[in-house]
């Protein structure tokens, strides 16, 4: 990349900067509105990890055996949980990354910009920028990954409830998908709405449900947050406990979209959301089904192990949970295609896209937009992914390296 073509990145950078100030309108909004805002777009995707993460860390992968059920590697996982989300979350995303907005914006296309315009060694801006759009493409796989996986892993509740619904899983999900795909040209600030309070009675549910099985064992909440048991795990399993690690960041996925969702909510709304509700819910929920096992026999437990989200709710209210899981996965989805809305409009602003059709769907929010032609190619390759794989587990190997890639590189560009 030469250095004209630099200067012109970084000019269009500057342009942007100056011209678009998304994010301004935050301010018209109160902070509880925003917050409920954010918990019904923001936090779906990484609310919806309790159905499968837990039951993939016990899982065998491309032949190396799952590790066992047993006390140490329940605490070790639950304690790897609990510091990934403190660290990589609350630390990294709320409290750091997300101070590095461009004008409101979040989003590895904001933090290029950002270096774009402060940077003055320009030898360094071609390989910022190639990590930029490098970022962006992960994002856009994360985009296509996320409602598929989330979806098929909500719809796989419904075998507990009748055998019968197996069949009907993959067809289910593409129903589903594609409802969600054909209401985004409603905006994010009505979708919010609507799916908002679903997600504040889906994060209440998930407390609750932890809570009645860590009732039974409440030591389990000082093994999780005490960190040598995360450490002892490796100890104990070396090789094993690895690659139960890369499961493990199934936990928080969803964190990148935090940050590319910034434009949409602002960065106080969602730090908020998340510390107050989001993450007291989640550990509660990752506690009670650790509990749960623990509270079995060893022949039980390997039953529960498979599945333990689905076989922690009781008999009784299963099919209004199970359908209420489905809500949530269905809205996990809306925070990644917001996202993707977001970090194709700054890509067109600084260049890197050719121009293409942006609707506003707020008068007040400058962030809340619509692109038509976003909206139906990820549906496209969303429906092709269910039909290819199949499964929420075959799925989790591609997602875990989708959304680790794309932490990694905003984690370089920050430290730029």
């Amino acid at each position: 990349m030469t250095n004209s073509s630099n200067a012109d990145s970084g000019a269009a950078a500057a342009q942007f900067a100056h011209e678009h100030g998304h994010g301004q309108g935050h301010a018209q909004g109160g902070l509880a509105k925003l917050a409920l805002g954010a918990i019904g777009v923001v936090f779906g995707d990484i609310g919806t990890s309790p159905l499968y993460a837990f039951r993939e860390t016990f899982a065998s992968h491309h032949g190396v055996p799952g590790i066992q059920v047993d006390p140490v590697h329940i605490h070790g996982v639950l304690s790897l949980v609990f510091w990934s989300m403190m660290i990589v979350v609350t630390f990294k995303y709320v409290l750091t990354i997300m101070k590095a907005d461009n004008k409101g914006e979040g989003g590895s296309l904001a933090l290029l910009a950002l270096i774009n315009r402060k940077s003055e060694n320009r030898k360094w801006t071609g390989p910022f920028v190639l990590l930029g759009v490098f970022a962006t493409a992960l994002f856009y796989g994360d985009s296509m990954i996320t409602p598929a996986m989330s979806v098929l892993s909500a719809t796989e509740g419904l075998q507990y409830v009748n055998p019968g619904f197996e069949a009907w899983i993959v067809p289910i999900a593409v129903a589903i998908l594609f409802g969600l795909f054909a209401i985004q040209s409603r905006g994010t600030e009505r979708v919010g709405k609507l799916f908002g309070p679903i997600m504040l009675t889906y994060f209440a549910t998930l407390a609750t449900l932890g809570v009645m099985h860590l009732s039974k064992m409440p030591g389990i909440v000082l093994e999780t947050i005490n960190p040598l048991n995360a450490i002892n795990f490796f100890v104990t399993d070396g090789f094993r406990a690895f690659v139960a690690m890369g499961s493990v960041v199934l936990a928080v996925t969803g964190a990148e979209a935090l940050y590319a969702d910034m434009g949409h909510f602002g960065r106080k709304p969602i730090g908020v959301s998340w510390m107050v509700f989001v993450l007291p819910a989640l550990m509660l929920n990752y506690m009670g089904q650790g509990a749960m096992v623990l509270s079995q026999t060893p022949e039980q437990a390997a039953l529960l192990i498979k599945d333990p989200f689905f076989l922690m709710i009781p008999d009784v209210v299963r099919l209004p949970v199970i359908f209420l899981a489905l809500l949530a996965t269905i809205i996990a989805s809306q925070a990644v295609i917001s996202g993707a809305f977001s970090l194709t409009q700054q890509a067109v602003q600084l260049g890197f896209m050719p121009r293409m059709q942006i609707k506003h769907t707020s008068a007040s929010a400058a962030g809340q937009i619509y692109i038509p032609v976003i909206n139906w190619g990820l549906m496209i390759a969303v429906i092709f992914l269910v039909l290819f794989f199949r499964s929420s587990s075959n799925l989790a190997a591609a997602y875990g390296i989708a959304v680790t890639g794309a932490m990694f590189i905003d984690t370089i560009l920050l430290a730029a």
